[in-house]
């Protein structure tokens, strides 16, 4: 149904700014004059709108916590015994950003043609994690599908916590580096070529003297193709960041460092184990679970060793030694899932497992975030220092061969 944007005055005289659905303009004008509004203005979502609450939500980048939003309300009503189509449709009819109402308009329009519900919302772009679409698979083939919405939600905003802490906790270090970079080069621009004399009147400096001066008359030189560097690596790193396969192959690679790694691991772990737990707590066979859980893992490494686990698992072997046999999990994992097997709670066991790794990510996770900042005060330090000792050595070498 349009949506239209609407500017009008209420009884007192007070100005209104707001949204209606309707069939065309004039229903919606006329629904408006029912509400004892005298309307100023009135535009279909999409055109030359009035600067109301629609023309800000058109002007803002949807956000994820707009998504968490939206989809936890869906949740809500579906856990509130509200039937899926009505649920949706009352979604249409909220203050959502407007690519979230298109969604939940053409999610609508597809659940009255017969289309299931994770069809529809695959179906919309919208940018969710890949295991929102295997928890809700899942959710349909149980009859959970609200349970499995509020499990999703719970992971979406987990994810975007940690996301959170991490951008807040770069902000410092952000910040010094950008400052000390930008401290080395004006150093290089503006104070190392003041000295470039010395290039022609000393034969004889030393190497770093040399290096720092020489570095210095090039930047000065050649500064647009320090730029057009830049601007070349920025670009690639953009590429690569929006391509899947390069970012899958940068999870790999990072769980080989040091601190990072072990942080990437326990987070990959936990996303997997709650997936799974969640899965089996609506009734999905293990070896679907398997499959569908191991999909949402982002490092091809590990996913292939996950893969190997099904395989055993199919061929009758118990989880925790197929997980123990491929070296996935730690000796704590292989306990807790062999004992949740043995009794039974393999799910619960799960949960546990996922909670455990979350709270060591975590603890990691700002371990690392705790070091980096005195090491980028340490590198940029060490740069200028080098900057700095480069120029005296210059002069006082100048200074004994003018003796």
């Amino acid at each position: 149904m349009p949506r239209y944007a609407y500017k009008a005055f209420n009884a007192d005289g007070g100005v209104l700014d707001g949204e209606i659905s309707a069939q065309s303009e004039r229903e919606a004008a006329r629904n408006l004059e029912r509400r004892g509004l005298s309307v100023v203005s009135l535009a279909e979502m999409g055109g030359p709108a009035a600067p109301g609450i629609g023309h800000r939500l058109r002007e803002r980048r949807m956000r994820g916590s707009d998504l968490i939003l939206a989809l936890h309300e869906l949740s809500t009503l579906l856990g509130s015994g509200v039937g899926l189509a009505e649920a949706v449709s009352a979604q249409t009819r909220s203050a959502h950003h407007p690519r979230l109402l298109a969604a939940f308009e053409s999610m609508s329009a597809a659940l009255r043609q017969g289309q299931s519900f994770s069809q529809a919302l695959a179906a919309t772009g919208l940018p969710l994690p890949e295991y929102v679409g295997t928890l809700v698979r899942s959710g349909e083939k149980a009859g959970q599908l609200g349970r499995a919405l509020q499990d999703a939600v719970a992971q979406m905003e987990y994810d975007q916590g940690v996301r959170n802490e991490i951008r807040q906790s770069l902000t410092y270090p952000a910040v010094l580096v950008a400052a000390g970079l930008g401290a080395i080069v004006l150093m290089f621009t503006f104070v190392v070529p003041k000295f470039a004399t010395l290039l022609q009147r000393a034969e004889d400096l030393p190497w770093l003297g040399w290096a720092v001066l020489s570095t210095g008359m090039l930047a000065r030189e050649y500064w647009w193709l320090l730029l057009l560097g830049l601007a070349a690596v920025a670009v690639m790193a953009w590429r690569a960041l929006r391509d899947p396969a390069a970012r899958a192959r940068a999870y790999e690679h990072m769980e080989h460092l040091p601190v990072i790694g072990t942080w990437r691991v326990e987070s990959e772990t936990a996303g997997w184990a709650r997936i799974l737990a969640t899965l089996l707590g609506n009734r999905v066979p293990l070896l679907d679970a398997l499959s569908l859980a191991q999909a949402g893992v982002r490092a091809p490494g590990r996913r292939a060793r996950l893969e190997e686990v099904s395989r055993n698992v199919r061929a009758g072997a118990t989880l925790a030694d197929s997980l123990e046999e491929q070296a996935t999990l730690t000796a704590t994992g292989y306990n807790l899932i062999r004992v949740g097997e043995r009794s039974g709670e393999l799910p619960a066991m799960l949960q546990s497992l996922a909670r455990l790794c979350e709270e060591s990510g975590r603890r990691r996770m700002k371990q690392f975030l705790a070091l980096l900042e005195p090491v980028a005060i340490l590198v940029i330090g060490s740069v200028i220092g080098l900057i700095m000792i480069g120029i005296i050595l210059a002069i006082t070498s100048a200074n004994d061969i003018a003796i």
